[in-house]
């Protein structure tokens, strides 16, 4: 039985790289029923937004506040997330947004160099106790835009960010003094595999050149204390109800209902959504 939890010595490399792979974070059965209902859930993809990059490539991006009772809110209110991030961050959480990027092939575009705390932080987040985890509905390799990340990157703590077309990116000169320090590393990653990354780690990825669709669903999580103390389209502290980890079978290819609420694009006040 899987255990939700990292160990002391995966606790220390996250402090350290500021990332973790968890391969079979959902088994086989699981995954299949995340890949199902993602490519059958007309109400997600009716609500997807076209994000840009600078050639214009576009990934189709579904991004919601609160989670529900449909596949996705189940994983992410699930005990081998939620508690593995409480462990990360130092405390309870709550759950922020989550989100679907689809990239599909050939056409799905890049992401520019970005920390997620170098926006979230106009959202009046104080403090960066803040991460998401990423969860591979299929595999992520170099060729069709797998993330990639600067190991040990959040140590640096916040830098500017800036509007680069449809995106926010970060300072360029920055990331380039970043590069010569952190070494580049490429998140690949089977389908079912979770990556949970600091929300000052320094990451992007590159367009889907390749024949194969590269789909991953981003729950993204701040702490109590972090409450945000400025009204705005992500929510303040809401507690998060946990489920046990044998909820996803139970819940099957459950897709988003009619009611779901998805943020819109005019509606990101702060800055122009951006990815990984």
């Amino acid at each position: 039985m899987r255990a939700p939890s990292f160990t002391e010595a995966e606790l220390e490399q996250y402090r350290r790289d500021g990332f973790l792979l968890v391969e079979n974070l959902l088994d086989a059965e699981e995954t299949s029923l995340l890949q199902q209902a993602a490519r059958a859930d007309a109400v997600l993809q009716q609500a997807a937004m076209d994000v840009k990059d600078a050639s214009g490539r576009k990934t189709n991006l579904s991004l919601w506040n609160h989670p529900g009772d449909d596949i996705y809110g189940t994983i992410a209110r699930s005990e081998r997330v939620v508690n593995r991030m409480e462990q990360l961050l130092g405390g309870e959480v709550y759950h922020y947004h989550s989100k679907l990027s689809a990239k599909q092939p050939r056409v799905g575009g890049a992401w520019e160099w970005h920390q997620d705390y170098g926006y979230w932080y106009k959202n009046g987040c104080l403090l960066p106790t803040m991460g998401s985890c990423f969860i591979a509905i299929d595999p992520a390799t170099k060729e069709n835009g797998c993330m990639q990340v600067l190991t040990g990157s959040h140590r640096m703590g916040r830098i500017d960010h800036h509007f680069e077309g449809e995106q926010t990116g970060a300072d360029l000169e920055r990331v380039e003094l970043a590069r010569l320090r952190f070494p580049l590393f490429y998140c690949e990653m089977k389908a079912g595999t979770g990556l949970f990354f600091d929300g000052n780690l320094l990451h992007r990825s590159d367009a889907n050149l390749s024949e194969h669709p590269r789909w991953g669903l981003i729950c993204c999580y701040n702490t109590k204390e972090n409450d945000p103390l400025i009204p705005h389209h992500h929510p303040q502290y809401t507690p998060l109800i946990k489920l046990p980890d044998t909820a996803l079978r139970e819940v099957g290819v459950k897709t988003a209902a009619e009611q779901s609420q998805f943020l819109r694009q005019e509606e990101d006040h702060t800055a122009r959504i951006i990815d990984e």
